[in-house]
């Protein structure tokens, strides 16, 4: 899946607080800059004044002093939103809010009704003031990651650390970080260990400690001591980099939820303007005491309450905090169509290696026959120093006691093992093959052993085996139980892997579908059939090249953002930055929460709204009602789906 590129160095936080709507409305403004409320403040001031005068019906404040004190108290918040309305007329754009409230405030003026054409121009620039900090806030965990971005990065070039710009980084060049600074770009750790805090990129607070060799991310903050990094991704491809590009795209994929509130919203606005106008002029011919003042104030009411605010700013607000909130907790979704679509999920599929394991073989059991365990252990260290295989990396992970031993004459015996002299013994270590091949007896137990096993002869005679196996992953168990808890029943597990070791990790986890042995077109049938029962909703979780194709046909493809691979992160819809599968259930959590506010904000608007329509067409309800309506209607929906900013999911 292409992607478009971002500069970093465009993303300025002062930036976040414009945002534009698809409805073409543009809200902007700085909430925090207190030369924002000036407007509001003045235009409240002389409202109040006005009203004060008008109770105690003070003598000069009568007939054009009374005119020209609204008008001035109208103008600040007015002015904008009049010419806003008119900009967007002359591009064709009707029926915008901006049309709908200046016709409704000059309307009000007309008829003589100052204070209320005031006040609903007020509240409406007072909703923009609370849309445009809820919106900033919702920005924040982007902000925070444009925090994190390194300012310079220490290279080593002409025999000395020199501060360069982290873009100017070439890929493969040695970079050292200081304690308390942000690592500049991509790379694996040269020193002997390192600490970093990686709460910006993964959301979790817990150090990360790594050893020589393994992968450093961008915007990781060192904790202990100098290191030095060599790096692998230019600035512009680094995991930071990507997230950045993700959470700021992510807001560009509408829900279809939010889609069709917006056509819904250009059809239904200027229905209303004609039912506005139907309300003013039909009575005259049904009614025997019409009075146009009287119908055409019901007419305003009308036009008041018909403008679309809390439905165009509070969904897309929705849908905005519930991205925040994830990529918050090390989850990033690719845009809000994923959110909608992770609440239908009701099938997940899993790949094994990598997803619910480590990936790392660990030493699981070690079984030492007439030897003592740390004796028996130098021997089989001692040979596989000779080997670069996975297998003997986990092996020589051991901490013998003692001396350690060197092996001689050692030489590979294809497809079976490695033969060589320890310590004046002659070693075997391999496979059943290479035993039988030797005529060395095993004991028959190691029959029944499904994970990956190393059995030992020494002097000719069977000295034991260690059981080799990849490591499920600390929260892998407690997953599978929450997927039950939230709805998810239907779990299947697909592997590469043999599938004697697919079915026995399923079995540990309580998978009760699981097959091994498949190629990833193996994995793509198998989803394919899943797929075409139209009841299942599909989610497949994988973290390698292999799973692509998968990842990009399942309704929802979910990557292990960490050591997944960039093919698989890339195809992906949702990326779990922290590697950590449990975080697949709170995606499924936040994804419900955010859906659950976004229709609150749906019903509450539409009902309110037809409720007071209903009222204003009948003359009971006046301009204050239709305020609440509206503005009032759009505030507390900002506040509602302002609630997925302080929610936490456990």
């Amino acid at each position: 899946m292409k992607k478009k590129k971002i500069n970093l160095r465009d993303l300025k936080p002062n930036s976040e607080a414009e945002h534009n709507h698809d409805d073409g409305h543009n809200h902007s403004g700085q909430p925090n800059n207190f030369k924002a409320y000036i407007p509001a403040i003045i235009s409240f001031s002389m409202l109040f004044i006005g009203i004060v005068l008008d109770y105690f019906d003070i003598t000069f404040f009568k007939n054009g002093v009374r005119i020209i004190w609204y008008a001035i108290a109208y103008l600040p918040v007015g002015f904008p939103v009049v010419k806003e309305g008119w900009e967007s007329i002359k591009k064709g754009d009707v029926f915008t809010e901006f049309f709908l409230m200046s016709i409704a405030t000059i309307g009000a003026f007309i008829i003589g009704e100052y204070p209320e054409g005031v006040a609903v121009m007020l509240f409406y620039a007072v909703g923009e003031l609370f849309q445009n900090a809820a919106v900033n806030r919702a920005k924040g965990n982007i902000k925070a990651l444009l925090d994190v971005r390194p300012k310079e990065a220490l290279v080593y070039r002409n025999n000395d650390y020199e501060s360069v710009n982290p873009e100017s980084v070439e890929i493969g060049e040695k970079v050292q970080v200081r304690v308390g600074e942000k690592v500049p770009l991509d790379g694996i750790l040269l020193s002997e260990k390192g600490s970093f805090n990686t709460a910006a990129l993964t959301g979790e607070s817990k150090p990360n400690t790594i050893a020589k060799g393994e992968k450093v991310f961008a915007g990781s903050i060192n904790l202990d001591g100098v290191i030095e990094i060599e790096t692998t991704k230019e600035f512009k491809d680094s995991s930071l980099a990507r997230i950045l590009d993700m959470v700021q795209n992510a807001t560009a994929r509408k829900s279809k939820t939010e889609l069709f509130i917006r056509k819904f919203a250009r059809i239904y606005t200027p229905i209303v303007v004609f039912l506005a106008i139907g309300v003013t002029l039909l009575p005259y011919f049904f009614v025997d005491d019409y009075v146009f003042r009287d119908w055409l104030y019901r007419a305003l009411i009308f036009l008041v309450i018909s403008c679309p605010c809390a439905l165009v700013i509070s969904i897309p607000l929705g849908y905005f905090g519930g991205l925040g909130a994830a990529s918050k907790n090390g989850i990033l979704f690719k845009g809000a169509s994923f959110l909608d679509a992770m609440t239908k999920i009701n099938t997940l599929v899993m790949d094994k290696t990598g997803t619910v394991t480590k990936g790392v073989f660990k030493i699981k059991e070690i079984k030492a026959i007439d030897w003592e365990e740390s004796e028996f252990m130098k021997y089989l260290m001692a040979m596989e120093e000779q080997s670069t295989h996975p297998i003997a990396k986990a092996i020589l992970e051991y901490k013998a006691e003692g001396k350690d031993y060197e092996a001689s004459e050692v030489f590979e015996i294809a497809g079976k093992g490695l033969k060589g002299i320890v310590n004046g013994k002659s070693v075997l270590v391999g496979n059943k093959a290479l035993m039988t091949a030797n005529n060395i007896n095993v004991l028959q137990e190691t029959e029944t052993i499904v994970e990956s096993i190393v059995l030992v002869a020494i002097n000719n005679k069977f000295a034991g085996y260690v059981i080799i196996a990849d490591e499920l992953k600390d929260d892998a168990k407690e997953t599978i139980t929450a997927l039950h808890k939230v709805g998810i029943k239907n779990i299947m597990m697909l592997s590469g892997d043999k599938d004697s070791i697919t079915q026995q990790v399923a079995k540990e986890l309580n998978i009760e579908k699981a097959k091994g042995g498949l190629l990833p077109e193996d994995k793509l049938n198998e989803v394919e059939t899943l797929m075409k029962n139209p009841v299942n909703k599909v989610a497949f979780i994988g973290d390698g090249i292999n799973d692509a194709p998968v990842l990009a046909v399942s309704d929802v493809g979910i990557a292990m953002g960490g050591l997944g691979s960039d093919v698989a992160i890339e195809t992906a819809d949702v990326i779990i930055q922290t590697d950590q599968p449990s975080k697949v259930v709170k995606a499924i959590k936040i994804s419900r929460s955010t859906r659950k506010i976004v229709w609150q904000n749906i019903i509450l608007a539409f009902g309110v709204k037809v409720i007071v329509l209903i009222l204003g067409a009948g003359g009971l309800a006046t301009m204050w009602e239709a305020v609440f309506a509206d503005v009032g209607v759009a505030l507390l929906a900002i506040l509602n789906a302002v609630r997925l900013q302080r929610m936490t999911w456990s």
